[in-house]
């Protein structure tokens, strides 16, 4: 399988299996796509009378392309064969291992955004905030069944994390604990609106944490219109300093900035630059989820606005790196030369088998998404996972399990994509989110061809 397309200037041809990535003339753009199915002294014809007037195009010429291409299809750069889809379906029968969490140390929360998944950090449920004996079981729980994995995750999330504060600290503390006696190492992360954001938070997650996301939308008026304080104001004015202050202390650390971007703000890169400009180098723009009939979903009609709004943020990233003020975007970070491992193309984020959410009272749920839906309810951090038919189910939640999945070139770029994505557009975590999958496709041809504009600004 290959997938051609033209971007900034650029004819590129990935090789689905192969991983290959080729850029071409308009020629051989053409004769690539003809080539298996139409027969070569056919495709040398509808060349010469395509390209009729230029010297440079002869019958010699395209007969050498052909062969340069029936070189590369036995050399397995073109055209490859699918050679992985067999093994994806052995998944089922393999022990996992967890190997992530996301720690719910709050369901509560002191903002009151109006498009939060969470229902303004409750989870449709009852605010609470997680015991230290709870966090404690869990870390417990995690060590116990992440077998020989010596690197460990560990988020802590909301609602919002530093409305419990004191037990992020002490948990921490006793993760620390853990690590030599278990032989294991804890990457802790911490996701935050900033808002509870101090010098000793600051001062504490650059000691402790390895990565921290920041939320803020962008513009303050984008910011503002959706991500309100209770008594109904916008927290940009609040957090976007605390923020700045966070970024720049990280030094070499990892943070993101994380925003949404909604059918109120379709032209997000105005966002994403904003944010740039104030002194933020590593951005995330997520697109929202929510119900179809809620004001800000995105709709059909936004989605030519928001392939234009991709290219838009590709092109300007290339030409803020070429003066020195580049910036990392998250959906374009990608790795043509190795990647991740095939087991990993296939597993996915490994959602309800190696990363588990967990709830302030123990209870264990596929991921962060899923938490307090009770069909999803896993067991707990003391009796461990006891829904083990539900862990099988998720085993085989990959691309190859997707019927929708069978013809996408980019699934081995998204493992078949987000499983909460799926179940809430078609009931399904097997099911495709198709709106998704296509701001997926255009992330994916934008970062390729990054890559190759990249290349060539080398030599």
């Amino acid at each position: 399988m290959i997938h051609q397309y033209k971007l900034n200037g650029y004819n590129i041809v990935l090789d689905v299996f192969s991983g290959s990535v080729h850029v071409v003339d308009d020629v051989a753009y053409d004769v690539i796509g003809l080539y298996e199915t139409t027969p070569a002294d056919e495709i040398v014809a509808k060349m010469l009378e395509k390209y009729a007037g230029r010297e440079d195009v002869t019958e010699a010429d395209l007969r050498q392309c052909l062969e340069d291409i029936a070189e590369l299809e036995k050399a397995g750069k073109l055209f490859a064969k699918d050679i992985y889809g067999d093994m994806a379906f052995d998944f089922k029968k393999r022990v996992t291992e967890v190997k992530a969490m996301c720690l719910h140390v709050a369901h509560t929360c002191n903002l009151n955004c109006e498009y939060c998944f969470a229902s303004q950090g409750n989870y449709h449920g009852e605010r609470a905030l997680m015991s230290f004996e709870v966090g404690k079981q869990a870390l417990d729980f995690l060590v116990a069944n992440s077998g020989k994995r010596r690197n460990l995750e560990v988020d802590f999330f909301g609602g919002e994390p530093l409305m419990n504060w004191d037990v992020v600290k002490q948990l921490v503390a006793y993760g620390r604990s853990l690590e030599e006696p278990n032989n294991k190492k804890f990457r802790f992360t911490l996701t935050t609106n900033g808002v509870l954001v101090d010098d000793e938070v600051i001062e504490f997650a650059n000691k402790e944490m390895n990565n921290v996301v920041m939320s803020i939308d962008g513009r303050k008026e984008v910011h503002d219109w959706l991500r309100k304080n209770y008594a109904g104001q916008g927290s940009y004015d609040t957090i976007v300093p605390k923020f700045q202050k966070f970024a720049k202390a990280r030094g070499n650390k990892e943070y993101y900035v994380r925003g949404t971007f909604t059918h109120n703000n379709v032209d997000f890169t105005n966002d994403i630059f904003h944010l740039a400009d104030l002194g933020f180098d590593q951005l995330s723009m997520e697109p929202v989820v929510c119900a179809p009939g809620d004001p800000y979903a995105l709709t059909e009609e936004d989605l030519p606005k928001i392939m234009e709004q991709y290219e838009i943020l590709a092109k300007e990233m290339l030409r803020r790196e070429s003066e020195g003020k580049g910036f990392t975007f998250y959906h374009y970070m990608i790795d043509l030369n190795h990647g991740p491992c095939i087991y990993k193309r296939i597993s996915g984020c490994g959602s309800g088998t190696e990363y588990l959410a967990v709830t302030p009272w123990g209870e264990l749920f596929p991921c962060h998404q899923f938490v307090g839906d009770p069909k999803y309810s896993m067991g707990n951090v003391w009796d461990g996972v006891t829904n083990t038919a539900l862990r099988d189910e998720f085993k085989l939640c990959n691309a190859y399990a997707r019927p929708g999945c069978k013809d996408c070139w980019a699934k081995l770029y998204c493992s078949g994509g987000c499983a909460a994505n799926a179940y809430h557009a078609t009931g399904s975590i097997t099911g495709v989110y198709e709106y998704g999958c296509e701001l997926f496709r255009k992330r994916m041809e934008c970062a390729i061809m990054m890559k190759v504009a990249e290349a060539g600004m080398k030599k």
